[in-house]
């Protein structure tokens, strides 16, 4: 009966995180994009940074106080787990309920070379065991040259902005982007958002990891899938709600950038302050099949023209429903 009512209980707080998340990442976004564009700042941009950093926020945090309380296996599998789930999962749902996705071919190639290059890197990482600070210090230096790419990219899109508009036009512009860049009912929506996602995501992985411990879910197995997916919910709600209002740049981005912060910082900086140790299997199939459905992504967008459409999206949920039985059932 105890046992019963506590799982009403987790159920019950399960529900209402939800609602939360989803409602926070609606605000989040609606205020991002405002702000993003008085200031000129390119949708695919603002995905792979402000919208992915910080809907990346409670992987980055559950894979920190994993591997600091000895869990590694949980935050090694969370981020990992996150990642491929992040696409094949997201866009393939999002794809699916949108009908397509489309992106631009400077962005999604830069983006999705880091995204790729980064997985890459952790895989030869994994390969010598343990990932310690060495290789913390390489991963973090790493994510700083995105960044730099990063702010080189939106300079570029600034300049084109500017060649387009008269003088005249881009000093009322910029008139009317100063006023709407200090904005602060926007701002404080925007931090009001953010704060509801963590709390939401925190309330969202409690309840989750309590209940896969009374259904007595491996560790490893609930960093891949239970933790993986309650921390994604940000990303799964930003990406859908950009896909349904056609900020389609947002939505790439958002997951591209959402991988690439997810190794470089989420495995990065913990690994910076204690070694984390790898399984065999994340070595063996985890990591592969994290690049796999990267490599596979790219593919479908090309064929479907620079966008995913709604065959692709379903191709990715089968993917991913294909990698989820064998990995739990096979080699769970």
């Amino acid at each position: 009966m105890i046992i019963l009512l506590e799982i009403i209980a987790l159920i019950a707080v399960l529900v209402v995180s939800l609602i939360i998340v989803i409602k926070s990442a609606d605000l989040f976004v609606d205020n991002l994009v405002e702000i993003g564009g008085a200031l000129g700042i390119s949708e695919i941009i603002l995905g792979v940074t402000a919208s992915a950093i910080g809907t990346s926020l409670p992987e980055f945090g559950s894979a920190l106080i994993a591997s600091l309380s000895g869990n590694t296996d949980i935050g090694v599998g969370c981020v990992i787990g996150s990642n491929i789930w992040n696409i094949a999962g997201i866009l393939g749902i999002s794809a699916t309920v949108a009908g397509f996705i489309g992106t631009n071919k400077e962005g999604l190639n830069r983006d999705w070379f880091m995204t790729l290059g980064t997985g890459l890197i952790l895989i030869f990482f994994m390969l010598f065991g343990d990932i310690n600070w060495i290789a913390a210090v390489i991963m973090i230096f790493a994510y700083c040259i995105y960044l730099w790419f990063l702010i080189k990219a939106q300079r570029k899109h600034g300049k084109n902005n500017s060649n387009n508009d008269s003088k005249e036009e881009n000093h009322e512009n910029n008139k009317k982007n100063k006023k709407s860049a200090i904005n602060k009912k926007s701002i404080s929506y925007i931090i009001l958002g953010l704060a509801g996602l963590i709390i939401g995501c925190r309330l969202l992985v409690y309840s989750g990891v309590e209940l896969a411990q009374i259904a007595g879910i491996p560790e490893m197995i609930m960093g891949l899938f239970t933790l993986a997916i309650g921390t994604s919910i940000p990303e799964l709600v930003v990406t859908l709600s950009s896909a349904m209002k056609g900020l389609h740049d947002l939505s790439i981005g958002t997951i591209l950038g959402s991988n690439t912060f997810n190794i470089l910082i989420g495995i990065g900086v913990p690994a910076l302050i204690l070694s984390v140790p790898v399984e065999p299997l994340s070595l063996t199939l985890d990591a592969p099949v994290m690049i796999g459905v990267t490599v596979l992504l790219m593919l479908l967008i090309r064929v479907g023209g620079m966008k995913i459409n709604r065959v692709a999206g379903i191709i990715l949920m089968l993917t991913y429903i294909s990698y989820a039985i064998v990995r739990i059932f096979i080699f769970g």
